[in-house]
């Protein structure tokens, strides 16, 4: 009896670290791969391929990023229809640019991003149960756009996987078709079932045809503006249509949303060496990729951050 409770103590432990040390284990071989390929170049070519990249290409790039996070605030928007607690929209979109632009660099997003709109929708009204309804539908509905795109982009245009990533199938394509197998499934059970359905502790919730149709819509926008950030920094030295790189940069976040890393820091960065260094030089990619994390997430990090601190002034002054 002792051993068997020893046993699953042990395996309460693995389970609870096995997460974090995975984690570790792929952040050391992204880092491992790009000092690789880094030792190819030294730092001077690098800064050469950063000096490149046209100012129409960052100011594209720039507007991209801004248009993005103004499609992120559709979830939350979306999310407050269905929690049925609506709220200005100024409100919304504050709270969801906060959120989105420190949890996409800080990483656990469910955790950082959930401790976020507590702060903010607590004091305007929501209770928690409202607001974990709502952190649950905005996290679903990202996975909703990562299927939705990801299963047509990799039906479409199957592209061949590396030997080097150990999977079981040569091309993207099944990995496709699954996808949209979960869609499909997905809209089945939430729209015509006509009730919630419990998978295990998880419970999808039953929507409206209209609200499924928004939240498949605003995803799928939100993947396309994402990817179209970086191929705006690589277009003018890459012959590589849209379509197909799309479909490297969705194996690359996926890639680094599995490896649980904050921002998939490395573990993007691998997947798209790996795939992309037949098409562009990889000193040039190397300076891209900087460009891409520099604006995609640092400045919206900058923004909220400075809109999180005004606003928490603004209430410490107007409470004395």
């Amino acid at each position: 009896m002792i051993f068997l409770s020893e046993c699953q103590m042990v395996k309460q432990r693995l389970t609870r670290w096995f997460p974090s040390i995975l984690s570790v284990l792929l952040f050391g071989l992204s880092v491992w791969v790009i000092n690789q390929e880094l030792s190819r170049y030294n730092l001077r070519e690098v800064g050469k391929s950063l000096a490149t990249i046209p100012p129409s290409s960052l100011l594209w790039a720039i507007a991209l990023t801004a248009l993005n996070y103004g499609v992120l605030t559709g979830y939350d928007g979306l999310g407050t229809i269905y929690a049925r607690h609506l709220l200005p929209y100024r409100k919304i979109a504050f709270t969801a640019i906060i959120s989105y632009g420190i949890s996409n660099i800080v990483g656990f997003a469910l955790l950082s991003s959930s401790a976020i709109r507590y702060r903010f929708y607590r004091t305007w009204g929501l209770s928690a149960l409202t607001i974990a309804q709502l952190v649950a539908f905005c996290n679903l509905t990202f996975w909703l756009g990562l299927f939705a795109m990801g299963g047509l982009i990799f039906v479409l245009e199957p592209l061949a996987i590396p030997s080097l990533l150990h999977l079981p199938f040569a091309s993207v394509r099944p990995l496709g078709a699954i996808f949209l197998l979960v869609m499909l499934l997905y809209l089945v059970a939430t729209v015509l079932g006509g009730q919630p359905l419990r998978l295990g502790r998880w419970i999808l919730p039953h929507l409206s045809v209209k609200l499924a149709v928004a939240q498949i819509i605003v995803a799928s926008l939100d993947w396309c503006l994402a990817a179209a950030v970086f191929y705006v920094l690589i277009s003018d030295v890459v012959s590589l249509s849209y379509p197909a790189f799309f479909g490297i940069y969705l194996l690359g976040q996926i890639a680094g949303v599995v490896s649980n890393i904050p921002g998939g820091l490395g573990v993007f960065e691998t997947v798209m060496l790996l795939l992309l260094s037949r098409f562009i030089a990889s000193s040039k990619l190397l300076g891209a990729l900087l460009i891409y994390r520099g604006i995609y997430y640092f400045l919206p990090l900058f923004a909220a951050l400075l809109l999180l601190g005004g606003y928490e002034l603004r209430q410490r002054l107007s409470s004395r």
